[in-house]
């Protein structure tokens, strides 16, 4: 089916191409999750054999064939044995890649569910706090003004960076998906000094000012009073109940179809 070319007896179709496609790209992608450890040198001893094999097999080797088939029996047995720290990691990175989470639906709480538990219960101790969400582009502008964290989102890491005693609580959290990517960030202020005649203070100067310049949405916590705010495109939300501070955030944040295949491109490139 689909024949490209022909040797003599052997013809290559198609089919064969995309099958030793899919094989290179399999065993790129094995490489690249196992590189700079030892199950890496390991790999490619057993792709080695694995190749000699096929050769012997291909060339009528009988006995070698049957040798080197055996060895590499064995020595896949002993990779997962030895290895099974790595083989671990290896099916968890697969089951956070995008197209699988499409798919299956996990207990793991939700970036949504992380910043409104925290949001609020920052609110009830009164801590201040001011996070941004990143929606499409970067503001590296500010994530450089900031220390660089690079962390996954959580409630405990979010509640211990705006501790009033940390030295990370002053300034901005920048967060894109599931990452904290750094803290105590500076942010440009808004011109303007009250919204539909209410004040507002340098923090929430701050979070409407970052959401008037970039694509993102602040989340404001008041240290004086503890009420939360919403800033999106220049407008602030106030007085939020915990559903609909949630549901404001899943409508904002929530991806279109051309976003979310997008995202799956971007999350296979990078691997």
């Amino acid at each position: 089916m689909f024949e490209i070319f022909r040797i003599g007896f052997i013809s290559f179709s198609f089919l064969d191409f995309l099958d030793i496609v899919l094989v290179t790209l399999v065993i790129y992608k094995l490489y690249t999750l196992l590189r700079g450890t030892i199950a890496a040198q390991i790999f490619i001893g057993l792709m080695v054999v694995v190749l000699l094999s096929f050769l012997a097999q291909a060339a009528n080797l009988r006995a070698l064939g049957w040798l080197l088939k055996l060895v590499s029996d064995i020595w896949v047995i002993a990779f997962i044995i030895l290895f099974q720290p790595e083989i671990r990691r290896l099916l968890v990175l697969l089951g956070r890649t995008p197209f699988f989470t499409m798919f299956i639906k996990t207990e793991e709480k939700s970036a949504i569910d992380i910043l409104t538990e925290t949001a609020f219960e920052l609110s009830q101790q009164q801590h201040g706090a001011l996070i941004v969400i990143i929606k499409s582009s970067g503001i590296r502008g500010v994530f450089e003004t900031g220390e660089q964290i690079n962390a996954k989102l959580t409630k405990n890491l979010l509640r211990s960076i705006f501790y009033p005693r940390s030295p990370l609580h002053d300034g901005a959290v920048v967060v894109k998906n599931d990452m904290i990517e750094a803290a105590r960030c500076t942010l440009p202020l808004t011109q303007a000094n009250s919204i539909d005649g209410y004040p507002l203070g340098m923090r929430h100067r701050a979070g409407v000012g970052i959401s008037e310049q970039a694509d993102v949405i602040s989340i404001i916590v008041s240290e004086e009073t503890g009420s939360i705010s919403i800033s999106e495109n220049g407008q602030l939300k106030r007085g939020l109940s915990r559903e609909s501070f949630r549901n404001t955030l899943f409508q904002s944040l929530k991806p279109s179809k051309d976003k979310k295949i997008r995202s799956i491109f971007e999350a296979f490139s990078k691997k």
